[in-house]
């Protein structure tokens, strides 16, 4: 059994920039514990024949065929810029 003490969640909460109590402390400590205990149970599973997997159904990416297309001339994109110089967009400048 792993025992996450106060200190430990104080040291934790302060790293994170949190403001807890006392009560708060000891609560989150047995909570913590509790969450390590029971994924410590996993452990005493026999994983021998389980082949690793990422995601527990079997998913794949249901993704388009990337073909080109036509697409507008750049005359056209340009045509209703409200500055535009030497074939681009003309923005304004955000460096000094």
């Amino acid at each position: 059994m792993s025992k996450i003490s106060k200190d430990q969640v104080k040291h934790v909460a302060n790293l994170a920039r949190l403001a807890i109590t006392e009560d708060e402390a000891e609560k989150y400590s047995e909570q913590l514990s509790d969450i390590i205990d029971f994924a410590e149970q996993l452990n005493e599973l026999d994983t021998t024949n389980v082949e690793p997997t990422t995601h527990v159904l079997d998913m794949k990416n249901v993704l388009r065929k990337d073909e080109p297309k036509e697409w507008i001339s750049k005359e056209d994109a340009l045509k209703n810029a409200p500055d535009k110089q030497d074939g681009q967009f003309r923005v304004p400048s955000i460096l000094d």
